[in-house]
């Protein structure tokens, strides 16, 4: 079946889409959700194949560094273990466009982790993303919509056409820009910047 594709209008209630996409997620579903950089791709992280979908998808190894998406920071330290310097720098910088590596907790699915210790955390400054972590009831994985190896799908229509058998639903909010989130990995010191996106790297430090 082909993917289906609902409308993110700015300027009209999004409860009916976010609750449509909850339940396909809640059901073992794949979506394309907007978040406030790039398209993200997203499943249940308690869904296993849901999960193998996306790796088939991003067409890499189970290896692969995934994040985790939260709707404010209120339970992210249940999610991965968070030194209190680095709680301040996301209490500073969060919400907003970085991806936090750090080194997850037993509460991660194995799916998720596979043989890695670490997994990004995101709390997008978006309100699309929040209002439907929030309605799925715990974290969202995540990744980006794979186009190339430093590219990214920005499109809705392009999506659709391209995976149109692999994923079940997009949220079209329109075109977005090209630039992915600011990635720091917290598990070393001093920290490391992996990607430079569109977070402010000076914000961090």
């Amino acid at each position: 079946m082909a993917v289906e594709v609902e409308i993110i209008d700015d300027h009209t209630s999004h409860i009916k889409q976010i609750l449509r996409a909850a339940k396909i997620l809640k059901n073992g579903g794949v979506i394309v959700y907007p978040t406030d950089t790039i398209y993200g791709l997203a499943a249940d992280i308690y869904h296993k194949e849901a999960v193998s979908r996306i790796f088939k998808i991003k067409k890499v190894s189970n290896q692969k560094l995934m994040s985790l998406i939260f709707p404010d920071l209120k339970n992210i330290a249940d999610w991965v273990h968070v030194p209190t310097p680095v709680f301040r720098v996301m209490r500073r910088v969060l919400p907003g466009k970085y991806t936090l590596i750090l080194p997850a907790s037993k509460e991660v699915p194995k799916s998720v982790l596979q043989k890695r210790r670490t997994i990004g955390i995101r709390v997008p400054d978006n309100e699309v993303s929040r209002c439907l972590v929030e309605e799925l009831g715990h974290p969202m994985l995540s990744t980006s919509v794979p186009k190339g190896e430093d590219d990214f799908f920005t499109h809705p229509g392009e999506i659709a056409e391209r995976f149109k058998h692999e994923i079940d639903l997009i949220l079209d909010a329109g075109v977005m820009p090209n630039i992915p989130s600011t990635v720091v990995d917290f598990t070393v010191e001093p920290p490391e910047i992996l990607r430079e996106g569109a977070g402010d790297v000076d914000a961090l430090f």
